[in-house]
This record gives C-alpha cells, structure tokens and sequence, in this order.
C-alpha cells in the first residue's frame, strides 16, 4: 500500500488570468474601468508581471517547481478586437504559448473567458446584450478550431457567478451596476453561455475536454432566524446551485476561498466574519474544511470529475500560506479518502499579480514579482512546500526541508 495522499496520476499546479499577467490588454472593459476615476478600480493594470512576453520562461520556472499542469486564460478582447474580426496574430501567439506549456511538461487548462470582455461587445451590452450567447459561441468556435489541438482541458467561463455578483450586485467590477433582477438575468445568461460554448468546443475540437470553473464559497446564515435562513436559500442558488445542477461538459473546476455568512440587514447581503475567525488581506474568513465540504456538494450535484482549479490566499506573510496549503490540501486528500473523484490541485496563483479592483496590493503568488527591477521573479518558500507534495503526493512532504 502507497503512504501518499494523493494519486500519482493527479494533476499539481497553479493557475494565471490573462489580463492579471499579460500587461498592456487595451481593448477590454477592465482597462476603461480601472482608468475611470469614479469606479471601485484602485489602479490601472498597466504592464502586469509582463508575461505576455515572458511566458516561455515562466514556463520553464513553474515546471522547476514541481508543476505538471497550468492554468492560464486566453484574451477575448486580442483574439476578436471588433466583432467577427478575429486576429491572426493573436491565435498564433497563444499558439506559441501552449506549444511552450506543452514542450516543457505542462499539461494546460485554457480559460476561454476571464473576467474581461472586448470593448465593442461591452458597449453594446455585454452579458445583457439580446445576442449575446450567440456571439460568445462564436467566439468559443473560433479558438477552439484553432487551438483545440493544444487544449486538452478547457474552461469556458471563469466564475459565472462571480461576474454576475460582482458586475451587476455589488457594482464592484465592470459594468458596475447594483441592481438585484439584472443580477439574476445575467446568472441565466451565463449559464446558456456556457452550454453554447460545450457546444462549440465539441463541434470543433474532439480533443479537447470542455469544463466550467466556479467559485463555490461555503455560504451559511449569520443567524438563526427565518430572514437569514431565507436569504441564504436564495443566495445558495444564485451562487452556487444553479451553475452546478444540468451542468454541461466534462469536468467542472472547483474553486474555493473562504466561508461567507449572509445577513439580510446588511447592505451587501454578506456579514462581516466572525471575530474567531483568521482573515487574509482581502478580508475573507479562512475556513478550510470548506473546500472538503463544497467538493462533495460539487460532486453530487454535478456527478462529474472534479478539479481545484483555484485555492489560495492573500497574504504578506508566506508561512501563512504554508498553513493555508497544508490546511486546504488536508481537505482535498480528506474528500478523496471520502469517495470523492477529486483529479488535481491548482493554487491561485502562480505569481503576485494584478487583482482587479484591489490592484497589486493582495498578493497571492507562490512567486513574487518584482515590478521596480524588471519583473524579476523569486519563488517563495510556499512554491518549494507544494513541490514538495507534487513530487511524493504526501501532505507531510509540505513541512519537510527544502531540498531547493
């Protein structure tokens, strides 16, 4: 019998988002909201870590680091700059760059969208436009024909639900808007998105395995009574149920932060955490038995594999994300032993990057970077702990000396 935790077979890695790494992605509807004075946006993404040009060599650096997968988004807003013009030259570079991922031993996830929507497709209504489905399909069928072959896993929503909240909730990302029925409408559209999508994928890329990422916070009532008990059904749906049950495709990505507690008299819906819990620099309670608990959710839901395509904290201190790991990996090898099909480990994120309306403040990255000395990067001691468990599939190999 093998001592390990996890299988030989899993998948270990960390994960990315185009316009959080790329730097300079004009075209899209974050970068006119991060230069709007009046948005929630701290900063502009600017230049990001670079990676748009140094991919090759980041590359080279995660698989160092014990890595044998990676999760990365393409940019909608390069590839399709104006509606159905697609750009030659964007398709070939993210070609060069999945052929880099596969050349070095990385197995890739590619995110066909990440937060970020094309300028054009934002000003006529984004999510709410009347053909929107239609026209992200198209899309989807275009970067499929043209690099399905190099994907052999493809997300093809990042976070629905979170677009939905974020965007047209709590007004805290693009288009910015509060407003609760939009906020429903777009949660449906979404979800048509995505079937339109496994569609797409599988009409022209045969090989390449389509899935969904989602954000599953472990929601609960702040207290027992009949307000909260009721508000926490309605956001158990809207933010989780709906995005799992009929769900299309072959795989689903779990992905898990932290527990949120609703509360009807607060103007967000959410509560602030309870004192006992430790918070991160996002303010999000650090919970990680969580992740054991939605995993098995994930799983009856849905029926499908499942992976962990995101998992991290923001924190300044990296014992802190030492503690984080081994807690949050405690709770993946726990629902495995428990019967779940759990298949691979993919902490957000690979580097320190731009976090959206938080701007470069949170840092999540197993590797930091250094954006005053030409975005040099320095693995964290956090990145050598999970090689360390990648290389053995033991969870205790995470506290043993680095060898690095």
């Amino acid at each position: 019998m093998s001592d390990a935790d996890f299988p030989a077979d899993f998948h270990w890695g960390a994960a990315t988002a185009a316009h959080q790494v790329e730097g300079g992605n004009v075209n899209c509807d974050w970068w006119d909201f991060e230069h709007d004075p009046g948005s929630a946006a701290v900063e502009s993404s600017g230049d990001a870590i670079d990676h748009y040009h140094r991919y090759a060599e980041d590359f080279v650096l995660l698989h160092s680091l014990g890595h044998n997968t990676h999760r990365l988004s393409v940019e909608w807003s390069r590839i399709e700059p104006a509606a159905g013009e697609f750009s030659v030259a964007a398709l070939a570079h993210y070609r060069r760059v999945l052929t880099a991922l596969l050349d070095v031993g990385l197995t890739p996830f590619a995110t066909l969208h990440h937060f970020t929507l094309p300028r054009w497709f934002a000003a006529r209504g984004g999510w709410l436009a009347p053909d929107a489905v239609e026209v992200f399909g198209r899309y989807c069928r275009e970067v499929a024909a043209a690099l399905g072959d190099l994907m052999p896993f493809v997300c093809t929503i990042n976070e629905p639900q979170m677009v939905a909240l974020h965007g047209y909730l709590e007004g805290y990302h693009p288009p910015a808007v509060a407003n609760p029925a939009l906020w429903k409408r777009v949660g449906g559209v979404l979800v048509d998105a995505h079937h339109e999508a496994v569609n797409a994928i599988r009409a022209v890329a045969p090989t390449a395995s389509p899935g969904l990422c989602v954000q599953l916070p472990l929601l609960a009532p702040i207290r027992d009574d009949p307000a909260c008990h009721a508000l926490h059904e309605l956001m158990q749906y809207e933010i989780v149920d709906r995005y799992l049950d009929g769900l299309t495709g072959d795989w689903l990505g779990v992905q898990y932060y932290r527990k949120q507690w609703v509360d009807p008299g607060s103007p967000t819906w959410f509560a602030a955490p309870p004192p006992e819990f430790a918070l991160t620099q996002m303010g999000w309670a650090v919970h990680p038995d969580g992740l054991r608990q939605v995993l098995h959710h994930a799983a009856k839901r849905t029926g499908l594999p499942l992976f962990v395509t995101e998992n991290g904290i923001a924190t300044g201190d990296d014992r802190e994300r030492i503690d984080y790991i081994e807690g949050h990996l405690r709770a993946v090898a726990q629902a495995l032993a428990e019967g779940v099909d759990v298949r691979g480990y993919l902490h957000w994120s690979a580097f320190d990057n731009f976090e959206w309306s938080e701007g470069y403040r949170p840092t999540f990255g197993l590797v930091a970077v250094d954006r005053a000395d030409d975005f040099a990067r320095v693995p964290k001691p956090s990145a050598y702990a999970l090689a360390r468990v990648a290389a053995t599939g033991r969870l205790a190999a995470l506290r043993e000396p680095s060898t690095a």
